[in-house]
């Protein structure tokens, strides 16, 4: 006898994950991962979850709290009606949308949506979304920071290539000439050997000519990708830059609707676009950004949480590379494995991961 789909509950938890090892990013100490945890009960018992996780420690709260009043509305749908769904939770939203805290608040719930439907069916979540293959090329990009002198930042390398990634990516940005961000590619590379892949993330921290600059310096020094040179708003620059460079330029993590991407890519600010799950709402309107890149012939990319956008990237025939940044192995049993630098999709149904249930204890906010 099948299982019934309807959902009977909605349950969303916040959690504080420290970190053994603060780090600065954009210019703060990070300390702890947040995590805005959903999980969905059908009737007959099914539980799929799905989570956003952040970096800020303000406006936490809120941000469960709008998850957890949006969760209410799904009870008594189906978990086969994402689309359905998702609109009505961007219907009742709409109000202070599109984007921003509306997505983020969605995410968690369309994510355990698709969890569900994954587990009801039997099938592993990138089958459902057309299982195009069941591993996809990733590249580390956990502890290579900028603040990192040349010798931490090859320690930090060779580290990521003993663990068995055959790409990685630095971020850039704070050296006062183009000589000095090429020394830190130069540094990756002679750390690790020729046959790493080497993208540079440059954290939108040039204008463009500063930009073009650096750029030409290094694709010289035969980096992979040039990541985020300058805002993500300056679509005119954006098109420069991939008209004068050879080097791809990839940005697009901080876009949060279908439309902003259509205007990148009618722009052709990027060779490669990244997609960040949550801002842009979960994995509902995920598959449609990377749809409107296939028609496009643009190649896409997952923006950290590996061990699900690994379905998402591994489903469709454009996706390029996973982005592998642990930053939920401490709720979890077990992150997928790492084969030959690539990362392997669970086989399990719908996400395939199971949830650390002591660990959701502990680190309740």
């Amino acid at each position: 006898m099948p299982l019934a789909t309807e959902i009977a509950d909605v349950r969303v938890d916040l959690l504080r994950v420290p970190l053994d090892t603060p780090y600065f990013a954009a210019g703060k100490k990070i300390t702890a991962y947040w995590h805005v945890l959903a999980r969905i009960r059908t009737t007959d018992g099914v539980e799929g979850f799905g989570y956003v996780v952040l970096l800020n420690d303000s406006l936490m709260r809120p941000l469960a709290d709008a998850t957890r009043e949006l969760g209410q509305l799904l009870v008594g749908m189906d978990v086969f009606e994402p689309e359905k769904a998702w609109a009505k939770l961007d219907r009742a939203a709409e109000w202070i949308g599109p984007g921003g805290m509306v997505s983020y608040a969605i995410a968690p719930l369309d994510i355990a949506m698709w969890d569900a439907m994954g587990k009801v069916a039997g099938q592993p979540l990138h089958r459902l979304l057309g299982g195009y293959r069941d591993r996809v090329p990733t590249y580390a990009s956990d502890g290579l920071w900028y603040s990192l002198s040349l010798d931490e930042l090859a320690q930090s390398a060779r580290r990521h290539r003993d663990a068995g990634f055959s790409a990685l990516k630095l971020r850039i940005g704070n050296e006062r000439t183009a000589a000095g961000e090429v020394g830190r590619v130069k540094a990756v590379r002679e750390a690790v050997g020729d046959d790493m892949l080497i993208m540079v993330d440059a954290t939108e921290t040039w204008d463009v000519n500063t930009a073009l600059d650096r750029g030409r310096a290094l694709q010289d020094a035969g980096i992979h990708w040039l990541e985020d040179p300058i805002n993500h708003r300056n679509l005119a620059g954006l098109r420069r830059m991939t008209g004068l460079l050879e080097v791809p330029i990839a940005t697009g993590e901080h876009l949060y609707t279908l439309a902003e991407y259509e205007q990148l890519i009618s722009a052709r600010g990027a060779g490669i676009i990244i997609i960040d799950l949550a801002r842009i709402g979960g994995i509902t309107p995920w598959r449609h950004v990377a749809s409107l890149a296939q028609a496009h012939d643009v190649r896409v990319c997952g923006h950290v949480i590996p061990e699900v956008h690994v379905h998402l990237v591994a489903a469709i025939p454009n996706g390029h590379l996973a982005e592998y940044v642990p930053r939920s192995e401490r709720i979890l049993q077990a992150m997928p494995t790492i084969e030959n630098g690539r990362i392997v999709a669970p086989s399990g149904p719908g996400l395939g991961l199971a949830l650390d249930e002591e660990a959701i204890r502990r680190f309740a906010a």
